[in-house]
């Protein structure tokens, strides 16, 4: 079975941890909630093992328009990155 929402993760939690699916909820919704305020925060968080979530500076560049072909400035801008770790990887690839 495959996990494409938050409710879908936390149900599976749920079932893993013995948590009721209103805790379970809860549970993804405050570490997706913790997550978002350190990266907002300019901190990285690093899951031994699984992976780091990180903010990534992308300065302004020259773009162009792919329907029209003009030039176009794009701005700067932070975007949020993940970095799988070691472990993550492994199991990913067998």
């Amino acid at each position: 079975m495959s996990v494409t929402t938050k409710d879908e993760l936390a149900k599976r939690v749920a079932e893993r941890t013995g948590l009721d699916g209103g805790q379970a909820k809860l549970a993804v919704q405050a570490t997706i909630d913790e997550i978002t305020a350190q990266l907002e925060a300019g901190n990285e968080v690093k899951f031994t093992g699984f992976g780091k979530f990180s903010a990534v500076a992308r300065p302004a560049r020259e773009g162009r328009n792919p329907q029209t072909g003009e030039s176009m400035k794009i701005a700067a801008k932070t975007v949020p990155k993940f970095s799988a770790g070691a472990e993550l990887k492994k199991a990913v690839n067998g």
